[in-house]
């Protein structure tokens, strides 16, 4: 029987069997571990460069939301301001009526004339006027007349 030979026993002393000697070993994983770090670089500035455009996007969706709920609360606020306005001026207008009322009961009891009563008696007045005028202008020719008829002495 022939015994097969390997070729690597020609170098190995007898007896020890044929294993890559611990330094080519360690210089394997060596340079497999620069392998990965190298390739983690550069998959890694991919990954960054690519995260960094995703973060911009979502950076430009987040101030786009942000400024659209801002809008809408500014909308609400305006529409809140708007309703309080409305029913502060009817409350204020009704407090005006309160108050002009009472003075005007107040200024009635002391005998003051009101707007209306003023208004009236200028009316009056002004007829008057026109009346007086009117008689002045009808007495005037019989007044004229009575001079001119009237015998000197």
């Amino acid at each position: 029987m022939d015994k097969k030979t390997n070729p690597s026993d020609d170098d190995t002393p007898s007896g020890a069997s044929p294993k890559p000697s611990v330094k080519d070993s360690a210089q394997q994983i060596w340079l497999a571990g620069l392998g990965a770090f190298a390739k983690a670089q550069e998959e890694g500035s991919k990954v960054f460069e690519a995260l960094v455009k995703d973060g911009i996007g979502m950076q430009t969706k987040s101030q786009a939301m942000a400024e659209e709920k801002l809008a809408e609360a500014a909308s609400k606020m305006t529409s809140m301001a708007q309703g309080i306005t409305e029913r502060a001026t009817g409350q204020w207008d009704k407090l005006e009526n309160i108050f002009e009322d009472r003075v005007a009961k107040a200024l009635q009891r002391l005998g003051v004339p009101s707007a209306q009563d003023v208004a009236v008696l200028t009316a009056r007045v002004d007829e008057l006027s026109k009346l007086v005028q009117t008689l002045v202008a009808q007495q005037e020719p019989a007044a004229k007349a009575k001079r001119t008829t009237k015998p000197d002495a």
